[in-house]
């Protein structure tokens, strides 16, 4: 049999450390491991795609998004966020994800120097790898935020610096502070923020503050996924400087054309319908963040209690991990991150309070 050739700057990247655990385990496994909300699509949302498919909206949009949902993305960063954007600024996008994929193959050219926390989402490197970029690790603190001095040290001659608050997978919050003082020297100095802020709505005792208030180069990457509970709509969006829109809309148009019609259609009743469901469920994931902390801290885990998001990194050892996992514990090694925490492993609270009393049990077990 012949032996194909691939690309090198792919075969360089390893499959994600998290999707190789999303099937993981036995029947009697409790999943800990994917960043996924455990909460159903509110039902105006899905009544919104029903409607949609029943009018026949089930063909190509217009590439950057139907323009109703572009102008309701718009109402929302100027209610929530204090931003002024107009629908000409703003890309629709097949999730998050793929808005990170355009703006590493709209920006980076090869050798560029892309920035992101390290431990940080799996994504950043393999999307700089991938555009031919040179993926760059940035030091966390003791209390899992970025170490803004050291920070400042790397970013003279980088192209883009990733900036993920709350951040995944340590559900650290910056500061307004810390935000500011790496948006202003970022820009200062010709480097591009892009701001991962899929979880924004899911901050507990402080405040999320949205990078683009600080400077003017800045790309805001955001979704409905994780707000809505709509991981498999796939639909988010990226919002930016209208001169990176037509570039960013190149990539788009070739490889994805536009995010699905039905999805879209769904997105507008998100963004402008009733928005109860978000409280809820950030109340319900600060119980289980509370309950879950309490019950790892109880074992004699000491690390900071995650501010935002709905994961906790923890210091656990390698041993304990693998042992963890094999119990049927299903946890993400902090390798899967980066190269800088080993000896932590990601726990996700998106799941019952009875699943999060369950894996406390089982490690404490193992830990007699």
């Amino acid at each position: 049999m012949s032996k194909h050739r691939y690309a090198g700057r792919v075969r360089s990247v390893e499959m994600s450390g998290i999707r190789k655990l999303f099937d993981a385990g036995g029947p009697d496994a409790i999943n800990l491991g994917i960043g996924q909300p455990d909460f159903d699509t509110p039902d105006h949302i899905k009544e919104a795609a029903i409607a949609a498919i029943r009018a026949g909206k089930t063909g190509y949009t217009p590439n950057a998004g139907i323009p109703e949902l572009r102008e309701a993305i718009c109402d929302k960063f100027a209610r929530e966020n204090g931003l002024s954007y107009r629908p000409e600024q703003i890309l629709v996008t097949a999730g998050g994800s793929e808005a990170l994929h355009l703006v590493m193959e709209a920006l980076v050219d090869p050798g560029d120097r892309v920035l992101f926390t390290d431990p940080g989402f799996v994504s950043y490197a393999a999307l700089a790898t991938f555009a031919g970029g040179r993926p760059e690790g940035v030091s966390l603190d003791a209390t899992l935020h970025i170490d803004v001095e050291r920070a400042k040290e790397q970013l003279d001659g980088a192209r883009i610096f990733v900036l993920n608050t709350p951040g995944n997978p340590t559900g650290a919050v910056e500061s307004e502070e810390s935000v500011r003082a790496l948006v202003e020297y970022a820009n200062d100095r010709g480097v591009t923020v892009v701001a991962d802020e899929v979880y924004e709505h899911f901050v507990y005792e402080k405040k999320h503050v949205s990078a683009a208030r600080f400077g003017e180069d800045v790309i805001t990457v955001n979704a409905a996924s994780k707000t809505y509970a709509m991981t498999g709509w796939r639909v988010g969006y990226l919002a930016a400087p209208e001169d990176y829109i037509p570039e960013c809309l190149k990539v788009h148009q070739y490889a994805q054309a536009c995010a699905t019609s039905v999805s879209q259609y769904a997105a507008l009743a998100a963004y402008t319908g009733d928005q109860s469901a978000v409280p809820a469920m950030r109340e319900e994931y600060r119980a289980r963040r509370d309950l879950l902390y309490a019950g790892l801290t109880g074992l004699g885990f000491d690390f900071p209690r995650p501010e935002g998001a709905f994961y906790m990194f923890v210091p656990m050892g390698r041993t304990l991990i693998r042992r963890a996992i094999e119990s049927g514990v299903i946890i993400v090694p902090g390798e899967a991150f980066g190269t800088r925490a080993p000896d932590y492993a990601r726990f996700s609270y998106a799941t019952a309070r009875e699943n999060l009393s369950r894996a406390v049990g089982r490690i404490g077990a193992l830990m007699e």
